[in-house]
């Protein structure tokens, strides 16, 4: 049985400054097209989380959890310079780069955190945008130009925006962990409710169930 949380109880649960403006939010002004498999990689906190909310939208094929921003050698959640991220592979014919920062932004996490998100503490847990070529790169930094420009957060947003240099998929107990333990007490209270937030501000962008 899927877990589904009254409104009330989401917005008290997801971080304030997401549930009230995720509704708010433009769609990015440099998106250009493109075709084909495509993939993402981006650091929210807790990959876990984040894993979840891209796995619910349409066109995204496989998300996985892992480590960027360091060394192959020691590529581990803590003290090793990495940042837990999760790639997303996507068909950019049925959703956009631009579409998935959207998400990121509004849903996934709140990007004014420096190297912590919720009640996660560390720079392991920092908000990061690790891109693969000059477009990602353009469209990630005038998004966030864009969004500061605009205010919708009322701190500026710390997601830096670094070269992927490497993506090293985590363990396997962290693949998919939502969607096996929907009971477990830390998604309960950090992360179902940003897939209710997600339903309910986005439903266009979902796959239909």
């Amino acid at each position: 049985m899927q877990l589904r949380l009254p409104a009330a109880v989401c917005l008290l649960l997801a971080s304030p400054i997401l549930a009230a403006r995720a509704s708010q939010f433009p769609n990015p002004a440099l998106d250009p097209k493109m075709t084909g498999e495509q993939t993402a990689v981006l650091a929210g906190g807790c990959f876990w989380g984040v894993e979840a909310v891209f796995e619910a939208l349409a066109g995204v094929s496989a998300v996985v959890s892992g480590y960027a921003g360091g060394s192959k050698s020691s590529a581990n959640s803590g003290t090793t310079g990495h940042a837990e991220s999760v790639r997303i592979t996507y068909d950019a014919a049925k959703i956009s780069y631009g579409q998935l920062l959207k998400v990121f932004f509004a849903v996934a996490h709140d990007p004014t955190q420096v190297n912590r998100q919720g009640p996660d503490e560390g720079p392991q847990y920092r908000s990061a945008i690790f891109f693969n070529g000059p477009e990602q790169r353009a469209v990630a930094e005038g998004y966030i130009q864009q969004l500061n420009d605009a205010k919708i957060f009322p701190r500026r947003i710390a997601t830096t925006v670094v070269t992927l240099d490497g993506f090293y998929p985590a363990e396997s107990e962290h693949q998919n962990f939502m969607r096996r333990n929907p009971w477990n007490p830390y998604i309960l209270a950090h992360d179902r409710p940003k897939l209710e937030l997600l339903d309910r501000e986005f439903p266009e962008l979902l796959k239909r169930k």
